[in-house]
């Protein structure tokens, strides 16, 4: 696809609650339109594309990867489903926008874009945080210098949900856990500030079911600069982002993943706040900086590059080598 003015028709794979907020966004895009949803369930398919206005419903998933009308395919199921619909998609020509985390490990990241360049087909991990102004305005911010060098970050995501065993929260077989589900966002903030760690720790704890309840860690980078991070599923905490300079802090209000606010506070502890209030639940500018790489045939995002998210899950990785924790038996 290389026609700038291309409007483009996308297509939900698994109508979940995830996908009801990207769905809600896309609705903003004057370029773009919810075109078809699939579900295993005919019912749930018939009703997401009555609520969100979608002109088809299908009942699986293979129909809507063979639809031709369908530009881009986002998929919205539980984590442990990435790596094959991606795959499948991919290998009927359809772009690719799969939701955070890309896969459960390294090795299954590596062959999905393997994949994709083979195939020559865009494909990005929906790490919609990094499209966000207020997280770019805080990176362009941190790459200007005017607090100096970044000494270390703390970032934690938590929250309390009801426990269910058979639940995607806490279900080994789906991929489960607070770190794949939550932790990806602490550290997704210290790999855009300060790349990738030199050494780690880390410790969890354990639901019944396997999959960590909370996962503390601490990344350690040269000249003696950190991240202390933390996820957690049990208990609600801040979820902010505080990085610290050589010449002030800055801090990323609650919810600091989401369109938030920022404070910039300098050395003699003047603070600027800044609001990135946007209107919209924020998906929004993942989804049009998809639709612009479409546009423009491009088969990666800058952003969100391969590179990236190799970084991202590799890191992962080992952090779950630490704890001990694995999805495969």
């Amino acid at each position: 696809m290389s026609s700038k003015s291309k409007h483009i028709k996308w297509g939900i794979l698994a109508p979940g609650r995830i996908a009801r907020k990207f769905a809600s966004d896309l609705a903003t895009l004057k370029d773009a339109e919810l075109y078809a949803v699939a579900s295993r369930n005919m019912e749930n398919a018939i009703a997401f594309k009555n609520t969100y206005n979608a002109k088809v419903a299908y009942g699986n998933y293979m129909d809507l990867m063979n639809d031709p009308k369908v530009d881009a395919i986002y998929i919205a199921t539980p984590h442990a489903f990435h790596k094959i619909y991606t795959i499948d998609c991919l290998r009927r020509k359809k772009a690719v926008l799969c939701e955070k985390p890309l896969a459960l490990n390294s090795a299954d990241v590596d062959q999905m874009i393997q994949v994709a360049q083979q195939e020559n087909v865009l494909l990005m991990e929906a790490l919609w945080t990094c499209f966000l102004p207020h997280f770019k305005n805080v990176l362009s911010f941190i790459d200007s210098g005017a607090y100096g060098t970044v000494l270390s970050i703390e970032a934690d995501f938590g929250f309390l949900p009801e426990f269910k065993a058979g639940g995607r929260l806490f279900d080994k077989q789906l991929g489960g856990g607070s770190l794949l589900d939550i932790g990806i966002y602490p550290i997704l903030l210290a790999l855009s500030v300060l790349g990738v760690p030199d050494r780690i720790e880390a410790n969890a704890q354990f639901f019944e079911t396997g999959v960590d309840s909370e996962c503390k860690m601490k990344f350690h980078y040269q000249q003696g600069k950190s991240a202390q991070l933390r996820s957690t599923l049990l208990e609600q905490t801040p979820t902010h982002g505080i990085i610290q300079c050589e010449k002030g802090k800055i801090v990323i209000h609650p919810s600091f993943h989401k369109p938030s606010k920022v404070s910039f506070i300098d050395h003699m502890g003047k603070e600027t706040l800044k609001d990135f209030g946007v209107g919209t639940l924020g998906y929004n500018f993942e989804i049009s900086h998809f639709n612009d790489l479409l546009r423009r045939g491009k088969t990666q995002s800058p952003i969100a590059s391969f590179k990236f998210s190799k970084d991202l899950m590799q890191t992962i990785d080992k952090v779950k080598e630490i704890i001990g924790l694995s999805y495969f038996e």
